[in-house]
């Protein structure tokens, strides 16, 4: 019996999270940037990266809400998916998502180097270029899952940075820009 009476309790307070959440939360799929623009009149989705080396991710977008998760690096590129007031729902190259404080996050463009090809081989990396096309000399070999600083995107190839390195990366090999999207 109590375990019921405990399952309905739980029950009772799930019911009361999602529906207190339903009034913030919207369909967050993945589409084009720009397609609609949130409170803060920017677009979404839209790429920023995380400003501390410490960032909580809560389940709601207050401080009331129970942390799910602590990300600890810094310039790690997020997707902002949804604003409320100042919170932002970002999602993860893996898919977490969760909320951010607005002032945890930084207009900064980051990107991961094709983060789905982690863990495929030694031999795997994504090709930093000297010019932005396919028969460019490489001046650098990115292993899957590292951190570059993107200055600007054409549409096609992101001129980047990774350590000491400056070069072009195919967009298409990289998590923290949309395909077709430019910006300097």
């Amino acid at each position: 019996m109590r375990r019921f009476i405990r399952t309905i309790c739980l029950t009772s307070v799930l019911a009361i999270m999602a529906a207190t959440l339903g009034a913030v939360m919207e369909d967050s799929t993945a589409h084009a940037q720009g397609t609609t623009k949130g409170a803060s009149g920017l677009p979404l989705p839209r790429f920023v990266s995380l400003k501390s080396r410490r960032v909580n991710i809560r389940i709601g977008p207050s401080v009331d809400y129970a942390v799910s998760w602590m990300y600890t690096k810094e310039g790690l590129p997020m997707e902002i998916i949804q604003e409320y007031e100042n919170w932002r729902r970002v999602r993860d190259a893996e898919g977490t998502e969760g909320w951010v404080n607005q002032a945890l996050l930084s207009g900064d463009r980051t990107a991961i180097a094709a983060p789905w090809m982690r863990g495929k081989g030694k031999d795997v990396f994504v090709n930093m270029r000297r010019e932005a096309q396919t028969s460019a000399q490489v001046v650098a070999k990115l292993e899957p899952g590292v951190i570059i600083h993107i200055k600007e995107c054409n549409g096609d190839w992101c001129r980047a940075q990774a350590g000491s390195a400056e070069g072009w990366v195919s967009q298409g090999e990289i998590w923290g820009a949309y395909p077709g999207e430019a910006f300097k």
